[in-house]
């Protein structure tokens, strides 16, 4: 299947297909089915060994930009000589020049060559640019975007709002240095952020990923007794700092005998090998389960399989954190009972003692929630209720997909 008619939006991401960010493929999934016409465009090439069902269902074109702008000089120089003669070239290279100053990296410079090499390379149908994630893809979208005289917005989410300097946080959201028409976040603790940072906060929209509920199956019937053997703990997200594993390996070490246990990781990431050091020297190795990247039917068939869903996010020293993890909702939607941490947007969907628990970033907070709900069947049953009722009552998808097509339709209207 092909698009209908030339896209009118460009949307600049990341990398392409990215089994990490399936809020992403959610999202275009969505705009797909109300009629956007878009093409992707990709700062790097995919390293997945897997994709979700869902990529395959977007048809929109993939097209792929210099990951490094020395693997493709040819490409690069060919796009800068035509990019001077743009409209917008010079305000561009001014903007960037004032950037590199202040972040002398070659990331910066590979930024700007990545836009000349988008701005050239766009069909004439594309009337606006639209990047995700307001770090590396929105400063290419925004170079692009000012080199070729269109509008552009974008889509923050997490560690892109927290590790960005302020100064860029600023200036992409400032009309008088070529800043965004607007832009979207996934929590209200983003979201406000963001406002703080504009003098034009009715800019910043706040949509919630949420979930397309069509797309996943009916909850399993969960029993309110413990079942037979071990109970099974399930985690899913990358092996990073910010997802707290660590601590979590540490509360699994501080659980009575009396609770029969086993705990089954899913997702890739850096530091599984530290990880797996700090499992073997506890003595818990032989407990856990590390599964690596899996797609998500098989995420899914998990939850439905697992007893309790622990995610110990946490901020990492960087700053970063996450935001609202989707792996949250999903969870819900099998009605898996869920215990995470007080941090960052959580609390926007879990309050502690209604819809799961949240402690503090505390290995020792950590192992008293399991305990309590590994004991308390009955009440592992109510949380999860409550918390399917949250996500089915609040955080569906058509609201905030509304709201983003209609700024995407302004956005390329007013070229």
């Amino acid at each position: 299947m092909t698009p209908t008619s030339d896209p009118t939006l460009a949307v600049i991401v990341k990398g392409w297909p990215r089994l990490s960010e399936t809020f992403i493929a959610q999202e275009l999934l969505a705009l797909q089915e109300n009629g956007q016409q878009f093409e992707i465009w990709s700062l790097r090439f995919p390293t997945d060994k897997k994709t979700h069902p869902l990529h395959q269902k977007i048809t929109a074109p993939v097209k792929y930009l210099p990951e490094y702008l020395h693997q493709e000089p040819m490409r690069v120089f060919r796009a800068w000589r035509t990019a001077r003669k743009l409209p917008g070239y010079k305000n561009a290279w001014d903007i960037w020049r004032k950037d590199f100053a202040r972040d002398k990296t070659r990331n910066r410079i590979r930024r700007f060559g990545q836009a000349c090499v988008l701005s050239t390379e766009l069909p004439d149908s594309v009337a606006g640019l639209y990047a995700h994630f307001m770090h590396t893809p929105s400063s290419v979208a925004r170079y692009a975007a000012i080199m070729t005289d269109k509008n552009w917005g974008f889509s923050a989410h997490a560690k892109d709002i927290w590790t960005s300097p302020e100064w860029e946080k600023r200036e992409k959201l400032a009309p008088d240095t070529y800043g965004a028409a607007f832009g979207a976040t996934c929590t209200a603790y983003g979201a406000q952020h963001l406002r703080d940072l504009t003098d034009s906060p009715t800019r910043i929209d706040l949509v919630y990923h949420g979930l397309d509920l069509s797309r996943f199956p009916e909850p399993p019937e969960r029993m309110p007794k413990n079942p037979t053997g071990p109970l099974q703990f399930l985690s899913v997200g990358r092996l990073v700092e910010k997802k707290g594993f660590d601590r979590l390996i540490a509360a699994l070490t501080l659980l009575p005998i009396e609770v029969d246990w086993h705990w089954t990781h899913i997702g890739g990431g850096d530091l599984k090998q530290d990880l797996q050091i700090q499992a073997e020297k506890s003595g818990v190795l032989d407990r856990i389960t590390w599964r690596g990247a899996c797609d998500q039917p098989e995420v899914i068939t998990a939850m439905r399989t697992a007893d309790i869903f622990i995610l110990p996010s946490r901020i990492a020293d960087d700053g970063d954190r996450d935001g609202l993890p989707n792996v949250l909702m999903e969870a819900a939607s099998q009605k898996l009972p869920i215990i995470s941490t007080d941090v960052s947007a959580i609390p926007e969907f879990i309050d502690t003692g209604i819809h799961g628990l949240l402690v503090q970033d505390d290995p020792t907070e950590l192992a008293a929630a399991i305990i309590a709900l590994a004991s308390d069947p009955a009440k592992r049953m109510g949380y999860a209720e409550a918390a399917y009722m949250r996500l089915t009552t609040d955080f569906g998808m058509d609201a905030g997909i509304t709201k983003l097509v209609a700024r995407l339709q302004t956005l390329c209207a007013n070229r």
